[in-house]
């Protein structure tokens, strides 16, 4: 596996159906880790179709990651149904550091980015627009192009603790 790509679910607080079919792991709102269908290693190839598609144009060796949460966000008030929370917030920096950590995956905008990264990187994909992750909730005054870097910011704190 080289990379993480962090998302948000735009659902309720708990995994749905389809969550646990998209994402390898969703982080519901009390921190709690909720492994999906497939494994990480399920997204080596992508061509038998038996994979979670959390990134479009990016699934192959990528490991999804997504916080329940986020149903109807809109960009004009940062507001939403299901806001992630801090506690989801530092679940998934802590998960993220030990995932990173299992599969020597380096703490960098190459390797772990939010979904919204991907699609700016790829504009010929279709995750090109996607909308998470830009805006956390519980880290207001963290700016939409800060977004990434504070992720990572907070994977590298926990990675170093483990």
């Amino acid at each position: 596996m080289e990379k993480i790509i962090i998302h948000w679910t735009a659902g309720a607080y708990t995994p749905n159906s389809v969550d646990l079919k998209h994402y390898h792991y969703l982080i519901d709102k009390n921190g709690r880790i909720n492994n999906g269908i497939f494994k990480p290693e399920d997204n080596e190839n992508c061509y038998d179709g038996k994979y979670a598609a959390h990134t479009g144009g990016g699934n192959t060796g990528a490991i999804g990651i997504a916080m329940c949460g986020m149903y109807g966000y809109s960009s004009a008030n940062n507001r939403g149904g299901y806001p992630l929370t801090k506690i989801q917030c530092e679940a998934l920096f802590s998960f993220a550091a030990s995932i990173a950590k299992k599969y020597s995956i380096p703490i960098d905008a190459n390797h772990i980015m939010t979904h919204y990264e991907f699609g700016l990187k790829n504009p010929k994909t279709t995750s090109a627009g996607k909308i998470d992750i830009v805006y956390l909730p519980p880290y207001p005054e963290i700016k939409t192009q800060e977004v990434g870097n504070f992720i990572r910011n907070k994977i590298k704190w926990y990675y170093n603790k483990l």
